[in-house]
């Protein structure tokens, strides 16, 4: 099944002609989270074929406009999309009352429920959980607060071997779902089936990493160790690096070697700096500290 992740917008402040603010669609076990919401997010979305009835939750990182701005547009069409089922919004405290002040001041009406979850805390914390995985803050440094998100898949469940199933009658449908919790089947005459006999190793579960602006940031590395993939922020290049602390940013090299440290499987750039006409520039430079380092490409599903 996999983990997809599309990039819907990847551009710094101003939109532009091949991209967009920023904005992600991630789905992970079935569910569709949407990460960030700059302008012309919605569509983004629609060029992508993304079926907006599935979006239930949204991240939010901070309240500057080119990752915040397409929200009160997308809600106003998912009311004119005929949307009833309640919508999550996670992110910084202020982002009710910029929403609600919006639909309050247009006489936006809406026929389901918008239910906040506000951020102000200033260490990792676990703000969604189910029975498939986790989603934990990634404290930034911005001129504004901020946060990054980390979304973890929990530990999946055994995968049937069938045709060693097949050779014990006594195991039924029913039994599967003990089996697939690692569960010994235990027969009638009182033998023992090993789980291992019965099933095999389950896939790995998988993680992602999204680090939106933020200056050069070492502590967030223990939380990000090892994840199956990390976007990161690379507005400049590093011999712009004090107007990068300046403005709040992070240069690509600084991104590499975060993504080094943290030992993490790819690395994807983003939020580039519209004063870059060539993109392959922040490539050149990360890949010095970290090759495994790819560009984003809009609209191209990766699989994580």
């Amino acid at each position: 099944m996999g983990a997809y992740l599309t990039i819907l917008g990847y551009n710094s402040a101003i939109p532009t002609i091949r991209s967009s603010p920023t904005a992600q669609l991630l789905e992970m076990s079935e569910r569709y989270f949407l990460i960030d919401c700059g302008e012309g997010t919605q569509v983004q979305l629609r060029k992508a074929k993304a079926k907006f009835s599935k979006i239930n939750h949204i991240f939010i990182s901070h309240l500057h406009g080119d990752h915040c701005f397409g929200l009160p547009g997308l809600i106003a069409s998912l009311r004119l999309l005929g949307r009833t089922q309640d919508l999550y919004v996670y992110g910084p405290k202020g982002i009710k009352k910029m929403l609600e002040t919006i639909f309050s001041i247009t006489e936006t009406q809406r026929g389901f429920k918008v239910v906040y979850y506000e951020l102000d805390g200033i260490g990792s914390e676990c703000i969604y959980e189910d029975n498939k995985l986790e989603v934990w803050t990634i404290p930034l440094d911005h001129r504004i607060y901020c946060n990054g998100y980390l979304f973890k898949e929990k530990q999946k469940d055994r995968r049937l071997n069938i045709a060693e199933i097949e050779k014990y009658t006594e195991i039924d449908t029913c039994d599967y779902h003990k089996l697939k919790r690692g569960e010994d089947f235990i027969l009638s005459d009182g033998y023992t089936l090993k789980n291992e006999i019965l099933t095999n190793d389950p896939e790995p579960p998988v993680s992602y990493a999204f680090c939106s602006d933020t200056r050069y940031k070492e502590n967030i590395i223990p939380i990000i160790q090892e994840v199956d993939v990390l976007y990161h922020e690379a507005t400049f290049l590093h011999d712009l690096k004090e107007m990068a602390d300046y403005t709040g940013h992070t240069t690509a090299q600084e991104a590499a070697i975060i993504a080094r440290n943290a030992n993490v499987k790819k690395l994807i750039l983003g939020h580039f700096s519209n004063r870059y006409t060539d993109l392959n520039v922040f490539i050149d430079e990360a890949r010095k500290y970290f090759p495994n380092t790819y560009l984003p490409i809009s609209l191209e599903p990766i699989k994580i």
